[in-house]
Formats: structure tokens, C-alpha cells, sequence
């Protein structure tokens, strides 16, 4: 599965850019089915998550093509509305070709998603919102067939801000007949990006950002150009690396808007951070202080997805921090790991007590999922020694673009081994 072995001690410095979402570039790769036309994806990242979705698009009939980090959708003619299973199985997110597909042929066939083993991750939210615009939805042996003769506007209310249930609903929904209200909808930069990419395709959608979506259907759409937005945990991430290994590193080409929850948190720390129009420059030229409290949230609170990063940075912190998960309840594995490494970490619940140590030791850890892979290749640049991170190509690679190559630009002693 591929590991990165790392000889930790190095102070990372330099500048480097910010690649495109992963979050965002997903879900508007599934939104290139609907207008039937061409789709020009500029910023794409080159990730492993990337490539299965766009060959899943392939083997359902579309046409792509890549040009650097530009991706050309040609999603013309019938498509298969029976989405290969393994896949889907594999990746969570692929769920999303659901509301794709349903909004333009008004019939899909899917496995029940699986992905990162985080938690449950239902996607009752998903299914109830799609029945409210009309279709008729069958779950059997593992399958969910969804079918209608006509998505007709609706309102919705989401019992939680679910970022995959907003942008299925959002993508059945622009083909809808009438209005559709989206009441309690997920904030995140991503559903923002996804709103900028249908409008450009012809769609009428408002509100994204706030909790509030209106999505006006409409019965045509044409070819449609767009550029990703810089992913905001990549940028977090690189962010604490610098923190982690008391260096000093300018991050370009992100909204600093989308990570400010982390570079507060950052701040607290004792890191120096200085913002601009489009980059951050941040640094640390001692051991960092304990933050009280870091409590998951959705979007604008501190993202789950930095959890992990973060507690890999308290591990070598003055004092003790606590951690709250509220959106997953499975979302500690990364801490077993880091023990071996020397941690001080206790788990209650959802609840995680991270008593700083002096430091960190290499040892050979496993990465049991995306975000605490990278939380482990973090604290491997700050221990004492030689750590292995193993499982790489697995998880990590899903989200980060040349990570360690990314990383050995900025002075880390990090290698990739099959």
C-alpha cells in the first residue's frame, strides 16, 4: 500500500501553493452529467479520489479527458444509469453521482457507500431529501434504486447541515419543476463552489453559504468553464507542519476566509500568523501552548477534517488540550497511533485528553484513514528518529497532491517507498 519513511527534526521553510479542493472538485465532477455538455474543470488536484470518480464517469458513458490540472467532461448522450459498484463502496463521496443522475434521467441505480471508517455516516438524509422532490426510492440487497416521472420543487429541512445531503439535493433539484428550499443547509466554501459551477452551467440557485438555498428549476443548461477553489485542509494542514516542526512557511493561492477557525486556533498555540490577500505566512520559533478546547463543528466552526492534524500538533504542546468530536463518533483511530509515537492521549467518548510530552519518537505506524494518515506523516516530522507511515496510497494519497515531494520541497527528510 505504499509508506512514507520520514527522519524527523527537520524546520520546514519555504512557500508552496495550495491545491484544489478535493471536497469541492467532487461533487462539481458529478454536476458535469447534468448539462449533458461539455464541462471545462480548471485547478483539478491529481488524487487518487479524483481519478475513480472521473473513471466512474467514464464507465457510465462520459467522455474525459485531462490537460495538466484541467479535466474536459464530455457528459453528451445516454448515460448508464447503473453506477459500478466497486467504486462506490470504496469512496463515500461517490454517492454523490445519485442527485446527478436522478436530476437529469430521472433514474439511477447505486450500492450503499462506504469510504474512510470514521463512523456511520447515514445517508438518510440524502434519501429522505430526494423523496420530498418526488422520487421513489428502493433499498434492497444492498442497492438503492431511485426512480420518479417527474423532481418536482420542495421544501426542505435537514435535521443536521449534512454537506453530502445539501449537494444531492442541490444537483436533483435544478431540474426540478418549481422552487426547492433548502432550510438548515450546510455552509461549507464547497457547497458555495458547487452553487458557482451550476449557475455558470445555467442553473438558478441562491443562497449558498448561508443555511438558507433556493434553487429555482430550470430545463436546459449549456457548457460550462470553471476553476476549483484552493482546498482549505491541504492549507491547514501544511500549516500545522510548519507549527509542528517550529518553521516558518508562506502558503499561496487559498481564501485565508476558509481557514480561519484553524489559524485561530493556530494563534492560540503561540504561532505568528500574517494574512494577505491570497496567502499566510506562518511560523514558530518555540514549543507551542496547549489549546484549551478544540470542538469539531460544521462550517464556520473548526473543521473535522483538522482534528487529527491538530492533534498531532498538541501532543507536543505545553499543557493539556481536550478534543471534542461531534460529527463523527468513530474519529480517534489516529490516536493509537500516535501513542506508539510517545503520546500522552486519553479517549472518553467523543471526548480526547492530549497531555503535551517534550517529544515525540519514531516508530512504524499505520494509517487508518485520510486525515490521520496526515496527522501521523505531521508528527513524524517532529520526532526523535525514523517513523514509517504505512497505508499511504490507501488513505492519504486520497487527499493530498504529492505530499511528500511537497513536503521535501520545504526541508523535510521524507521519502516514498512502495
Amino acid at each position: 500500500m505504499g509508506m512514507y519513511i520520514i527522519n524527523g527534526g527537520n524546520r520546514l521553510e519555504g512557500e508552496l501553493r495550495i491545491e484544489g479542493s478535493k471536497n469541492a472538485v467532487l461533487p462539481i465532477l458529478a454536476a458535469s452529467i447534468i448539462n449533458g455538455k461539455n464541462s471545462i474543470i480548471h485547478n483539478v488536484p491529481y488524487l487518487k479520489d479524483v481519478n475513480t470518480l472521473v473513471s466512474m464517469l467514464e464507465s457510465i458513458g462520459c467522455k474525459y479527458s485531462f490537460v495538466g490540472n484541467t479535466v474536459i467532461v464530455d457528459s453528451t448522450g445516454d448515460l448508464d444509469i447503473n453506477i459500478p459498484e466497486k467504486p462506490v463502496r470504496e469512496m463515500r463521496s461517490s454517492i454523490i453521482l445519485m442527485g446527478a443522475m436522478l436530476g437529469r434521467f430521472k433514474k439511477v441505480k447505486i450500492s450503499f457507500p462506504g469510504g474512510c471508517e470514521i463512523g456511520l455516516r447515514p445517508i438518510d438524509l440524502h434519501l429522505s431529501g430526494l423523496r420530498l422532490l418526488g422520487a421513489k426510492i428502493v433499498e434492497s440487497h444492498g442497492y438503492i434504486i431511485c426512480e420518479c416521472d417527474k423532481l418536482y420543487g420542495n421544501e426542505i429541512h435537514l435535521d443536521y447541515p449534512s454537506v453530502g445531503a445539501t449537494e444531492n439535493i442541490m444537483l436533483a433539484a435544478v431540474s426540478a419543476e418549481g422552487v426547492t428550499t433548502i432550510q438548515n443547509a450546510a455552509r461549507e466554501p464547497e457547497i458555495v463552489d458547487l452553487q458557482d459551477f451550476l449557475n455558470k452551467m445555467g442553473a438558478k440557485i441562491t443562497g449558498a453559504g448561508s443555511s438558507t438555498i433556493r434553487i429555482q428549476g430550470v430545463t436546459s443548461f449549456h457548457d460550462v468553464e470553471h476553476t476549483v477553489i484552493p482546498d482549505r485542509i491541504v492549507a491547514g494542514t501544511y500549516a500545522v507542519a510548519a507549527a509542528i516542526t517550529g518553521g516558518k512557511v508562506v502558503i499561496r493561492d487559498i481564501i485565508p476566509e476558509h481557514i480561519k477557525p484553524i489559524i485561530s486556533k493556530l494563534g492560540e498555540s503561540g504561532c505568528k500568523i500574517y494574512r494577505y490577500d491570497k496567502d499566510i505566512s506562518i511560523s514558530c520559533s518555540r514549543r507551542p501552548n496547549a489549546v484549551d478546547i478544540i470542538k469539531t463543528m460544521p462550517y464556520p466552526g473548526f473543521p473535522t477534517d483538522m482534528q487529527a492534524q491538530m492533534m498531532a500538533l498538541m501532543c507536543t504542546a505545553r499543557g493539556t488540550s481536550i478534543f471534542i468530536e461531534t460529527i463523527f463518533e468513530n474519529r480517534y483511530k489516529h490516536a493509537e497511533e500516535l501513542i506508539k509515537m510517545g503520546a500522552n492521549i486519553k479517549i472518553e467518548g467523543r471526548a480526547a485528553i492530549v497531555k503535551g510530552v517534550n517529544k515525540l519518537m519514531g516508530a512504524h505506524v499505520f494509517s487508518r484513514d485520510l486525515r490521520g494518515g496526515a496527522a501521523l506523516v505531521l508528527a513524524g516530522l517532529a520526532a526523535e528518529g525514523t517513523t514509517i507511515v504505512d497505508n499511504v496510497d490507501l488513505h492519504i494519497e486520497r487527499g493530498y497532491e504529492n505530499l511528500d515531494i511537497k513536503l521535501k520541497n520545504l526541508g523535510a527528510d521524507i521519502t516514498k517507498e512502495k
